[in-house]
């Protein structure tokens, strides 16, 4: 599960964070300022095509590398952390996973280095899990694709260099009725709309986006007409494992504070830990931290086995996102009312990690998936 190479990369991610993030932190949250500069920065240290093979300019890594990575820049920043998860699992991890060789030689590099940041679009306003009833749609007209309608929740909808589309190319309800399609920013046909102002995750830009008659070549096109469905699913199980790397790390920052201001806080001539009630909420938010990485880890290794793991991905970003809630919580409960301001950390991450627990399909939607794929071993 651990290797000096994943050592060497959780390192370089926390040096990362802590010379460069860190200062930064609530200057950007306040501004919901999404720093592009640190995109680019992020993607120069191979951060934004780790799963990207070297021949196609990213790190070549695999998933655990990927965990380490997200987790340690979530401990510091859970929108920075977002948004390299967003970039790496699921933009680019769609070209990577079904683009043509010609699509990947013309947009991997680009992604990976972070000259080009990614966006991908599959909410809708109405829609939001219930994808086969979208209503932005395809039309195909000769060697092009016509595409109307709009987007929501899209991370870097606004700033993104590349949009990857899914739209209907079928009747509404229909099997195999969708399609994706690479957009790129200039197309005048793509358009941004509002940027939400958000309770947590400030720094990670989320806006709407609008195509209206959006002419794209036939060759943007991901694969074949009708396999958009399918291929989406197939991303969010690994972008599953994202968000619980997400989860996890936003869970131990909030852990680590809370340990160190229990240690030092004093009440009643001792430090505050030395009451059952704070050392057994302690040891309670470490169990579950704990916990949460094990089913995290142990998706990893399914997914770089090859192994069908919609299950424990969906196991992994259910717990360990709820974990991050409670996790959060519970440091500001021991921060007291110095939890409640802005001067001490855990209030950003009390915020921010409410947001796992919808993003990438909520909660409810994982139990729905863990449901279905459990019940496959108590066949009838």
């Amino acid at each position: 599960m651990y290797n000096s190479k994943n050592d060497l990369v959780r390192l370089a991610a926390k040096e990362f964070a802590e010379r460069h993030i860190r200062p930064y932190v609530m200057e950007w949250d306040e501004a919901q300022h999404f720093p592009i500069d640190l995109m680019h920065q992020l993607g120069q240290q191979g951060f934004l095509g780790v799963l990207v093979p070297e021949q196609y300019g990213g790190s070549g890594l695999g998933y655990q590398e990927y965990v380490s990575i997200i987790e340690e820049i979530a401990q510091v920043c859970g929108s920075i952390g977002l948004s390299v998860a967003a970039h790496n699992s699921l933009c680019t991890n769609h070209i990577l996973q079904f683009g043509d060789e010609e699509q990947k030689q013309r947009y991997l590099p680009k992604l990976a280095s972070g000259e080009w940041i990614g966006a991908w679009g599959l909410t809708e306003p109405n829609t939001g899990s219930d994808s086969a009833r979208m209503t932005c749609v395809a039309r195909r007209e000769g060697d092009e694709y016509v595409l109307n309608g709009s987007k929501c929740w899209i991370t870097h909808g606004k700033s993104g260099n590349i949009v990857v589309i899914m739209a209907r190319t079928g009747e509404i309800g229909a099997k195999n009725n969708a399609t994706a399609f690479i957009v790129e920013r200039g197309n005048p046909g793509l358009k941004f709309g509002k940027k939400e102002n958000k309770l947590g995750m400030r720094a990670s830009e989320t806006a709407e986006v609008i195509l209206e008659d959006c002419r794209i070549p036939v060759s943007a096109r991901l694969g074949e007409e009708g396999d958009g469905f399918k291929q989406a699913m197939k991303i969010l199980d690994g972008g599953r494992i994202s968000i619980a790397a997400l989860s996890l790390g936003i869970a131990k920052g909030a852990l680590a504070a809370a340990a160190k201001y229990a240690q030092e806080r004093q009440q009643f001539g001792q430090a505050i830990v030395q009451f059952q009630g704070i050392s057994f909420k302690l040891a309670d938010m470490a169990t579950k931290v704990h916990a949460a990485e094990l089913m995290t880890r142990h998706a990893a290794v399914l997914k770089m086995e090859g192994t069908n793991m919609t299950k424990e991905a969906a196991m992994a970003k259910y717990y360990a996102s709820e974990i991050a809630v409670e996790v959060s919580t519970d440091a500001v409960q021991i921060f007291g009312g110095y939890g409640y301001t802005k001067d001490f950390p855990v209030e950003k991450f009390y915020r921010d990690a409410k947001l796992c627990t919808i993003g990438e399909g909520t909660s409810e939607i994982q139990k729905i998936v863990i449901t279905r794929e459990f019940l496959k071993d108590y066949p009838l």
